[in-house]
């Protein structure tokens, strides 16, 4: 379905330059970065109670066209599992070009916004690795006037925690791959019934959200068909919970640890909701909005949950798939609390 080496060099070719740095400044950046992974997972333990007894593994600081490789790398794993055969045809490799073409335009686009990121399908021997962007950390320091240290680590208290919720949770990688292979696979095997039955609600899904009946969804997911929905809802669910897990860990660990901690989440949740209006429409069209309110509503949860029965008892939402909150219990956390917890 996609050329992904294709999609590596169309994305690193594009990648717009990071911001100008002196030599000094910039070694300055990628050794704190790669020192500080270490200190920030220590932190990350300690309040969260996961991954005591795992080995403290170091992090891949990379440039932009870096990342845009690393990516691809992850994705081409990920989705090859849901479709590990070339799809047949003579038109096939055109397809593939044309979709790693688009694809690559979609990571230079992300690419210069990406601060990091841990990937459980990538890195070496594909167990996972962490991967920080270090021209766009010190753009972002820069644009919010913020101190540089504070804010590198807090940066890895965010992906150190997503790196532990898949290395703690044994579990998690694989049953996300299996979600994914399941939502993958149910697209791609659609026949033409299912075509027909697709376009025959176009028109009535356009009218749902040109009335704003579409209570959020966008125009994929109101086109799903009810099992593929079923599908979406749990990972939407899984995703926004690692999301906003991850961004309440990096406030909660405290102006102890980062003494700009306060600071540093006013002015970054500003310059998330920036950008000019060709930037703002770009976001929406590929996503990063609704990623944006994924932070938002998972740390809600996150804290809801904390402070109703502690972190010992929020943990339990990694005891099995059966226990992640469904998509409704995302909104409503205190419902979650009452299935688990009575």
């Amino acid at each position: 379905m996609v050329d992904w080496s294709l999609a590596a060099s169309t994305g690193a070719l594009l990648v717009r330059g990071g911001p100008v740095v002196d030599r000094e400044e910039a070694e300055e950046a990628v050794a704190d970065l790669r020192d500080l992974t270490g200190e920030a997972e220590r932190h990350v333990r300690e309040l969260t109670g996961l991954g005591l007894d795992l080995p403290l593994l170091p992090a891949e600081v990379v440039d932009r066209p870096g990342w845009v490789r690393s990516a691809a790398a992850g994705l081409d794993a990920l989705t090859g599992r849901a479709l590990p055969e070339a799809q047949g045809g003579p038109l096939a490799p055109v397809l593939a070009g044309g979709a790693g073409v688009q694809t690559g335009l979609v990571l230079a686009f992300l690419a210069s916004r990406v601060l990091g990121q841990y990937d459980p399908f990538g890195g070496p021997d594909r167990g996972g690795q962490l991967v920080l962007v270090a021209p766009n950390v010190v753009a972002a320091q820069r644009a919010m006037d913020v101190p540089g240290h504070d804010f590198r680590l807090w940066v890895c208290l965010h992906e150190c925690t997503h790196r532990l919720q898949f290395t703690a949770v044994t579990w998690l990688r694989d049953y996300f791959a299996d979600e994914v292979e399941r939502l993958i696979g149910g697209l791609a095997g659609r026949d033409a019934d299912g075509l027909s039955d697709l376009v025959g609600r176009l028109p009535d899904t356009i009218k749902q959200i040109g009335k704003g009946k579409a209570g959020g969804a966008g125009l994929a997911e109101l086109l799903q068909s009810p099992s593929e929905r079923a599908v979406f809802d749990r990972l939407l669910a899984l995703s926004t919970l690692l999301e906003g897990h991850a961004d309440f860990v990096m406030d909660a660990v405290g102006p102890q640890v980062v003494p700009s901690v306060e600071l540093i989440r006013s002015r970054f949740t500003a310059r998330r909701k920036g950008g000019g209006l060709i930037d703002r429409v770009l976001r929406s069209l590929l996503g990063v909005d609704a990623k944006l309110r994924q932070y938002e509503q998972g740390a809600k949860f996150t804290k809801h949950v904390v402070e109703a029965v502690g972190m010992d008892g929020f943990n339990a939402v990694w005891t099995s798939p059966n226990t992640l909150p469904t998509r409704a219990e995302i909104s409503d956390p205190a419902a979650w609390v009452r299935r688990l917890h009575g």
